[in-house]
């Protein structure tokens, strides 16, 4: 089954051109990202095994426009790998936040597209992103399926007592307020591969996954499934990230107001988007610069590298204790897969768990390791992740039991 499978940001889109032979086989037909959507010039960057990347700066009104330049791109004679848009045979949507609404990936239908709309305001700015992805996608393809795979679906399994804030219980009621969970898929996708890796039963495991990147979330997998992670209502609570300040006291959020004289809008946009490795280091929100300034003895990125991680092995301890025990880590994400400064400093404060390090093994960036040794009684692994594929996975198993 060929199936297109895309990521719409506000002002971007990334997708990838599958034919998927069944779960585990199947082929990297295309893959690209149409940048600077509703701006004066746009960018489609395109690639294909065995083709030269093609690159075209072009207007790009909107994500309809986006989405037409995406198919030309696979239908170009020199560039491309379709001869017709009838080989396309689905379409699957990355889409941030379902709320309680799903659990799991579903076929879209107007019915589901009214669902993510109601989810707008708990994901303003990348639900509407996600839906003008899907209805530019019915304009281009009104006979193609569509299937839509929710990032809060996998944490959807979280205990109650695990997700609920201890606000008043109306506020759950009213505005839906509680923890949700975000990167589902990833975590979904790397634990089941990492135990897979590992040789162990996920049906009878405890894993602490660690997606690492721009932004950052842990999970806590017990048998496959998530009991806990570090997001919560919205992607801005948990680690230290690139932009985001992660968990803070909500006090510091009033304060702020009356000493700054700030809306709650501006609030917003500085714990989003002015905080984290940018607001701490005041020199960059990329972990790569952060790791060249700390060799350079700047102590500013050494602090944000170590507040991250201690950030990971303060969650990675708190779930293992809430799992009663631990299997396996792994590290996946830009950061969880290049990083093997970070993954050391972790390591190395998980021997109280049993963990001993493979300090020659680590040294590796983007392939799947063993970075534990054979002895080691937690196993801790790097995994890649592959959202894409995950996605994929679920559209094609969606579309093939409609039919």
């Amino acid at each position: 089954m060929v199936i297109l499978v895309l990521n719409c940001g506000s002002s971007s889109l990334k997708y990838q051109l599958l034919d998927m032979k069944n779960e585990e086989v199947y082929d990297l037909l295309a893959k690209g990202l149409v940048e600077r959507i509703g701006m004066e010039v746009g960018c489609v960057k395109h690639e294909a095994p065995g083709k030269e990347k093609f690159v075209k700066e072009m207007p790009i009104a909107d994500h309809t426009v986006g989405i037409q330049a995406v198919m030309e791109a696979l239908l170009d004679k020199e560039y491309g790998v379709l001869s017709t848009l009838e080989d396309i045979e689905a379409v699957g949507h990355r889409v941030v936040h379902g709320a309680e609404d799903f659990v799991c990936s579903q076929l879209i239908t107007d019915k589901v597209v009214a669902q993510i709309e109601k989810c707008v305001d708990l994901a303003p700015l990348h639900n509407p992103a996600n839906l003008l992805g899907i209805k530019a996608v019915s304009a281009v393809l009104p006979n193609v399926p569509q299937v839509a795979v929710f990032d809060t679906a996998f944490h959807q399994s979280m205990p109650q007592y695990a997700y609920m804030y201890s606000l008043p219980y109306e506020y759950y009621e009213k505005y839906r307020i509680r923890r949700y969970g975000f990167h589902g898929t990833s975590h979904k996708y790397v634990s089941a591969k990492g135990a897979k890796f590992a040789g162990l039963d996920i049906n009878n495991s405890k894993i602490v996954t660690c997606h690492l990147g721009n932004g950052s979330s842990i999970a806590a997998v017990l048998n496959g499934k998530s009991i806990d992670t570090t997001m919560g209502f919205t992607p801005l609570e948990g680690l230290t990230m690139g932009t985001r300040c992660g968990s803070i006291d909500p006090d510091v959020v009033t304060y702020l107001q009356e000493k700054e004289g700030l809306t709650p809008s501006q609030v917003s946009q500085v714990m989003n988007k002015k905080s984290g490795f940018i607001g701490l280091s005041q020199l960059s929100s990329d972990a790569r610069d952060l790791d060249d300034a700390a060799n350079a003895g700047d102590p500013k990125a050494k602090l944000v590298l170590k507040k991250l991680t201690y950030e990971i092995i303060k969650y990675i301890g708190a779930y293992a204790a809430a799992m009663n025990g631990l299997d396996m880590v792994v590290f996946t994400g830009g950061i969880g897969e290049n990083n093997s400064r970070i993954r050391r400093r972790v390591c190395e404060n998980l021997a109280y768990l049993g963990v001993t390090f493979d300090y020659e093994a680590n040294v590796v960036r983007g392939v799947d390791t063993m970075i534990s040794l054979p002895d080691s009684k937690v196993k801790v692994a790097l995994i890649t992740t592959n959202e894409e594929l995950m996605i994929a996975r679920d559209t094609m198993e969606i579309v093939q039991n409609e039919e």
